[in-house]
Order: C-alpha cells, then structure tokens, then sequence
C-alpha cells in the first residue's frame, strides 16, 4: 500500500476516529434500531450471496497452489472456506445475535445512599474494538454483529488468505448500515496489511480492546506491542481424559466427536488421556473407532501396545495443536497426574473427563485450569452458539473480565449512574449526616 493516504484509502488514524465517532452513536442507539441493522446486514448478505462466494473462491483458487507448495497448511485453507452450509451458519448467527438480549444498559447493582441519592451500575459498551483473525472470513460477520448489537464499533484485520472475501463482506455490512437511519458505516470497517496493525496498536487513544484470533505467537506478539488491553485468544490444545470408570460408549462419542467433528477448530481435541487401568478393554475399542474416522493416532508405549498402527509419540506432540486427524495419546496412573498433565501441557482452552464416578468428575473440574471443562461431553461444545451466546468473537484464555467463548457479556463493561437532588459529600463528613446503603429494587432507566 502506498504511504501516501487518500480519502478513498484513509489513514489506520482516521479509520480509528471515525470508529470512535460510530462508537459514541452506537451508544445511545435503542435496541429496536441495534436489531433493524442487524437485520438489514442479514438481508443484504443474502442478497449480495454470489458477490461474497464470487470472491471467496478466487481467495480459495490464489491459496491452492501454496498448499501444494506446502507453504499454507490444508487446515488453514479449510477454513476458508464459506460455501454451503457455513454460509447458512454465518446468515443464521446474525439472526440469533439480533434476537438475544441487549447487554447495554443492565441494571447489576442498585443502592441507596440516602434519601434521594441512588447508585445504579449500569453495562455499558466498551467503545471500539480492534479484532485480529486469521482464514475464518465467516468470523468478519460474527464479529461484526456481536459489535453492532453491544453498541461498540469494531475494526477488523483478516488473514491474507481471505482478503477478497473479507472486503466483499465488509463492503455488504457498511453498505447495509448506510441504509438504517442512526448507523454509521463507520462502525464497522477493515484494515489489510501487517503495517496497519501495527499502526492500529499504537492508538490506545481511540481504541479500547484489542482481540487477536490465532496462535499464542500472534497474541504474545500483539500483547507485547501494544498499550491497548489485549483479550487473547491462544491456542486450542484441547484434551480428553478417559478415567478407569468411563462408559465405553461415552469415551468413543467424546473422543471421537471431539477429533473428527471440524479437526482444525480452536476446541478440538488434540491429546486423549488414559487411565492405565483401562488399556486392555477400552483403549483398542477407542483406537479403532478413531481410525476408522481417519486419525493418525501417536502414542506412548503403554498404549501403542493395545493399538493398531499406532506412531510412537515424540515429547513434543503432548505440546502440539495439530489442527488435523492426528491425536496424541498418553497412558496415566491416576486422575491427577491426568490433572497435572493437562495444567502443564495444556493452553488453558476446553478440557473434559469421560466417567461415570461423580466425585472424580467434581474433581478434574475444579482443578484443571481451563476456560472450559466439561463431564461427559466433547470439548467441541466450547463455542458461543452452542452456549446459547449467538456468535462469538473469539475465545478467551484470560482471567479478565471475560473468559471462554466470548459473546455479548464480554462485550460491555459498566458505569455507575449516581441520582442525587444536590447532595453534597461534606454532608458526609465524619460527625454529619450517615448513608443508609439500603439495597433497592433497580428501575428502568433512561
């Protein structure tokens, strides 16, 4: 891109100020208007459908020689991909956020002070939002209407591979916005190159949070370069632990769905656990389901026993995120040293125990140190639509204020609303006047 801007290609500054302005117009917006411009983006997204698939395939055709060529991984390249059924998902999720309730202006705590003087803590949105994502360019469209409905407005970077897709989309969303009466365009936009990021994360005056999508390099490299709060969303090395009283039909269906469902997800599983009391009736079981669903199993030497074509696994594959229909398989002694390994080699995602004892469920789930950790369930529910959060704009390692699939709730923080009828402080005093602090019931407010 030439370094000389143009109104047509404006600078990563004006991009950010007019976001800013989009912002403060979002805020005041009501839910009625938030929801007619998410529907106007859904109909104008099927409408525009060849448009963006037009784009989206000559994105798709420009990728498929670097596959061959070893330099874009076939994971990557899948998840590209927007046809189908993942154009319906996509259509379908802005739907669902326009039907969930507004986070803006949730009365979370009401206080009297004293006699006319109330205390509202009242959600509020964040401001403007800047999100890194890699191949997903159906996550441009998620993103985007999980900003519109929490009222922030979001500037977005895609990976390279989807660029086209990625403008076509943009391009449909601010023309939808352009048609809603109170909606800036400007509320959400696109930045392309490496070298606006970088000048995106310098303006900690205009945006608020910044949200990368992708690896742990990627989010260390954003945290390390910028002032602004960064969400991070790392890696997905997800595990199933199999305990010595599992359900062998249970621990097949986790394990299974959890490999094979969408292998290059962020909450598929990439290591399978074993309690060493259950080698000999489960594991070949298990092993062959796996590999009749295609996975590459590598596994330790106690386990590689029980298996068929089992590859002998390297330390380093208990630390790999593989993204493809490889599992790494481990033998363990005990619950805990299942718990301690998955602490130690784990990215703090989505973990889960196959068992039927209660107890040794209520533990895995208390100690491991994850955003998720289910009982009996495949580590591929980690997701904000199927947690009933409409889309998501990303998936959260943090101990912030928001942690796991990120929907709306991580969009909006709070601000305290103070009603008073000319009190003063020094009324206060020590030796004057005392507060009531008495909860009250909270009210609609303006």
């Amino acid at each position: 891109m030439s370094a000389e801007k143009t109104e047509k290609t404006p600078s990563v500054e004006t991009i950010a100020r007019r976001a800013r302005a989009a912002a403060l117009q979002l805020a005041a917006l009501s839910t009625e208007s938030k929801n007619a411009a998410l529907e106007a983006v859904g109909s104008k997204l099927e409408k525009r459908r060849e448009d963006i698939l037009e784009a989206n395939r000559a994105d798709k055709a420009d990728c498929e020689a670097e596959v061959e060529s070893g330099s874009l991984s076939g994971a990557l390249f899948k998840r590209l991909d927007l046809e189908g059924s993942k154009f319906d998902s996509m259509l379908a999720g802005v739907g669902d956020v326009a039907r969930l309730p507004d986070p803006v202006g949730q009365v979370t705590l009401a206080t009297r002070l004293d006699e006319g003087l109330d205390l509202y803590r009242v959600s509020c949105p964040l401001g403007v939002i800047g999100v890194i994502f890699e191949a997903r360019p159906e996550a441009a469209v998620q993103i985007a209407a999980l900003a519109l409905k929490s009222s922030n407005a979001v500037i977005l970077k895609g990976g390279r591979e989807a660029s086209r897709t990625n403008e076509t989309l943009v391009s449909v969303i601010q023309e939808a916005l352009g048609e809603v009466d109170g909606v800036s365009p400007d509320a959400v936009q696109l930045v392309s190159t490496r070298e606006e990021v970088r000048e995106m994360l310098d303006l900690d005056r205009w945006i608020d949070l910044i949200i990368p999508r992708g690896s742990n390099e990627l989010v260390q490299s954003i945290q390390e370069a910028t002032r602004i709060p960064v969400l991070g969303h790392a890696d997905g090395l997800c595990s199933v632990y199999i305990d010595r009283d599992a359900d062998e039909r249970k621990a097949v269906a986790v394990s299974v769905d959890a490999k094979t469902h969408y292998p290059a997800a962020c909450n598929a599983c990439e290591t399978l656990l074993i309690h060493r009391e259950r080698l000999g009736d489960l594991l070949p079981v298990l092993g062959a389901a796996l590999r009749e669903a295609g996975v590459e199993i590598r596994a330790d030497e106690e386990a590689s026993a029980h298996l068929e074509a089992a590859i002998a696994a390297a330390p380093e594959d208990y630390d790999t995120e593989f993204l493809d229909r490889i599992l790494a398989v481990r033998t363990v002694a005990s619950l805990e040293e299942a718990v301690e390994h998955i602490n130690s080699h784990g990215s703090h995602h989505t973990d889960a125990i196959v068992t039927e004892d209660a107890a040794a469920a209520e533990y895995f789930l208390s100690r491991v140190d994850s955003a998720g950790v289910f009982h009996n369930a495949s580590t591929r529910f980690a997701d904000g639509f199927r947690f009933g959060l409409g889309a998501e704009v990303g998936i959260s390692t943090n101990k912030t204020h928001a942690r796991g699939p990120v929907g709306l709730e991580g969009l909006v923080i709070y601000k305290y609303r103070l009603y008073g009828s000319g009190h003063a402080a020094v009324d206060y005093d020590p030796g004057a006047g005392e507060f009531l602090h008495d909860e009250i019931e909270p009210r609609e407010l303006p």
